[in-house]
């Protein structure tokens, strides 16, 4: 991916990363990119790095090589909490929400507001409860009550909340982690509903997926990993699901051959980007 300038609309720029456990080579020079007002799709059977590769982005894992840009800046984050300051949030599977907290404090968890004075402080309740209820209504999030308990909500609700505190605290990204695994036809409408939402409002999306009917409806860019690479990234309106499963399962030679005059060559380039 070298050899041009990214443009006012790459968000995120990923060049060459590698990222090893031990013996075990994660990453083996990955290089994407993810534009704002998209939503980007990483696809790719287990093991194929995905997961490592959202995580190097999200501060969770140090590259051992290689770069990672933030709109346009080299970034080398250390941790999730400099990537969060920087405006990039992940929303993973298991969600991170605390069952016995309200769905207010579940939002502000770890950013709770406080007033007082100096060492004495207390929590502004009704702040976050009426910042809580601004979020949701613009973002259409429906729950019984913004103070009501976790716990009694819906694994769809749960999703809801959990894409909505992202939204609150992502400035620049949102990161999902299978967003509709777990829930049912009904659910995962409405969670669909409000991504394609939140694209629409200009915020930069990126989600790992193993439902390519749901990759190919909603996203922008499909970015297929095996092995720990990225072995083609294809624009959704000109992508065939056939080419796509044959690129994540290496079943036939040509599977390179036919992503690279849409996504990515030999060099690392994109032929849509170096003549920009």
């Amino acid at each position: 991916m070298k050899g041009y300038m990214p443009t006012s609309a790459t968000l995120v720029e990923v060049k060459d990363v590698w990222k090893s456990f031990g013996e075990v080579a994660a990453l083996r020079g990955a290089s994407m990119w993810a534009n704002r007002g998209e939503l980007t799709a990483i696809v790719g059977d287990n093991g194929a790095g995905k997961s490592t590769l959202i995580k190097c982005i999200s501060g969770i894992h140090v590259p051992d090589q290689g770069s990672i840009h933030v709109a346009g800046t080299a970034v080398a984050y250390r941790s999730p909490e400099e990537a969060r300051h920087q405006g990039i949030e992940t929303v993973y599977q298991d969600l991170a929400l605390i069952d016995d907290l309200a769905v207010y404090q579940n939002v502000f968890l770890d950013r709770e507001l406080t007033w007082g004075f100096g060492p004495v402080r207390f929590l502004a309740r009704r702040v976050m409860e009426e910042r809580t209820r601004a979020l949701f209504g613009k973002l259409k999030v429906s729950v019984p009550s913004i103070s009501g308990r976790v716990r009694g909500l819906s694994g769809g609700q749960r999703q809801a909340v959990a894409i909505a505190r992202g939204v609150m605290w992502g400035r620049e990204l949102v990161i999902m982690d299978e967003p509709t695994a777990a829930l049912g036809i009904r659910e995962t409408a409405k969670v669909e509903t409000l991504i394609q939402d939140l694209v629409s409002r200009g915020i930069g999306i990126i989600v790992i997926s193993h439902n390519l009917e749901q990759v190919m409806r909603l996203s922008n860019r499909i970015w297929v990993m095996r092995r720990g690479q990225v072995v083609g990234g294809i624009p959704t309106d000109q992508a065939r699901k056939e080419d796509v499963v044959a690129m994540i399962t290496g079943l036939h030679e040509s599977a390179h051959e036919r992503s690279r005059p849409i996504g990515i060559n030999e060099a690392g380039e994109s032929p849509e980007r170096t003549h920009q």
